[in-house]
């Protein structure tokens, strides 16, 4: 069965993590934007103990350090509400694979399998913007005028990637969005 994009609602999704080794990065930070159907958005948001040091050079970057998170919940306390929150709909993510990974890494930790439809704002991007000489987040945003607040901040970074969404969304067809998206649980 072909999913048609109007039926989908999206979930745009960021992440920071501790840095690290491949495959042992630690989820800080979450935001998740889910753009429903009729265009409403409803912000999920959380700070989460990693239980494992920041790299220095993260905590410089992001401005988050252990000892502002060590009260916060860890992964396996909000796993459900992520979980929920993010059922059913298309995990959206500007560099998808990466805040992905880490999220299912995280899930696959806890026990629970993690599967979700993908769709990448890189690869929106190069298809409605195939001039750009910068993909990076900061740079095609700021290229287009959207304005990002909080940089490097899961909340900042979302709330950008769902801009440069809704503005990419209006500038391509419905038959090349439907083929972007990864549909995993097909």
């Amino acid at each position: 069965m072909v999913k048609e994009t109007t039926d989908i609602i999206y979930t745009i999704i960021d992440i920071e993590t501790t840095g690290g080794k491949f495959n042992e990065e630690k989820i800080t930070e979450i935001a998740i934007f889910k753009l429903s159907k009729n265009g409403n958005i409803t912000k999920y948001h959380k700070l989460i103990n990693p239980e494992k040091k920041i790299q220095p050079f993260v905590e410089k970057l992001t401005g988050l350090n252990n000892k502002m998170l060590e009260n916060k919940p860890v992964f396996s306390e909000i796993s459900q509400e992520i979980n929920s929150f993010t059922k059913g709909c298309v995990f959206v993510a500007h560099n998808v694979k990466f805040d992905y990974r880490v999220l299912k890494k995280e899930f696959s930790r806890i026990g629970i399998k993690f599967q979700r439809d993908l769709l990448c704002t890189i690869e929106l991007s190069k298809i409605v913007f195939p001039e750009m000489k910068s993909y990076s987040l900061g740079k095609l945003v700021s290229n287009l005028g959207i304005e990002i607040k909080n940089r490097h901040r899961a909340d900042g970074d979302a709330e950008a990637t769902l801009n440069l969404f809704v503005l990419l969304t209006k500038n391509i067809e419905r038959d090349k969005l439907d083929k972007l998206v990864s549909f995993e649980n097909e």
